[in-house]
């Protein structure tokens, strides 16, 4: 059982121009006090035969985390062009977002960007050397969760502790002594002798 799950991821600025930050909040549930701080990357991935062109583009610690519902916003750098091979700029790449804890990933959420020019007449007819300054980029809204099991230095609250198991015992009527006052007043419930 995950002590940590995601919630939401809100992109802040979608669409945008390929060369702003990504703008985004992420929301997360936490089920046990966790003793030290999540960390969470944003990693854009150009050409997925070839994870050396991946492109870390930020990272962040998030902590202490309470128990309950949380969230932070990220900032996250555009990808630097002259990492990125001419062939694999236009069109589809990937942009993950990674949670870890005490360095064991425990999710992954990758989204879809596609990146075009911002006319119509570049889309049809693209201009022989990329114009970075024109492109823009739009990530898909459905992304592909993978959760991963890792050993969490923590144990979720046991189901005995939680809601109605851990409330004290209510009697019913029939639990009532014969010679036990209900009222205070001395006076026995009606038919009661």
């Amino acid at each position: 059982m995950s002590i940590v799950t995601i919630r939401n991821v809100e992109f802040m600025n979608n669409p945008a121009r390929f060369s702003d930050v990504y703008r985004f909040r992420v929301t997360f549930e936490c089920i046990a006090p966790l003793k030290d701080d999540l960390e969470w990357k944003l990693i854009y991935v150009s050409s997925p035969g070839n994870e050396e062109l991946d492109q870390e583009l930020d990272d962040c610690l998030v902590g202490p985390v309470p128990v309950g519902v949380n969230s932070f916003e990220f900032e996250g750098s555009a990808p630097d062009p002259s990492k990125i091979p001419p062939e694999d700029v236009l069109g589809v790449a990937a942009l993950i977002l990674t949670g870890s804890y005490n360095d064991q990933e425990f999710v992954r959420v990758g989204y879809y960007q596609n990146t075009e020019y911002d006319n119509e007449e570049m889309k049809e007819t693209p201009p022989p050397k990329i114009m970075f300054n024109r492109l823009v980029r739009d990530i898909s809204l459905k992304p592909r969760v993978t959760r991963f099991q890792i050993k969490w230095d923590v144990s979720p609250p046991s189901a005995a502790s939680i809601g109605a198991a851990a409330s004290a015992p209510v009697p019913s009527a029939n639990d009532l002594d014969d010679g036990m006052e209900v009222d205070g007043s001395g006076n026995k419930p009606n038919g009661v002798s």
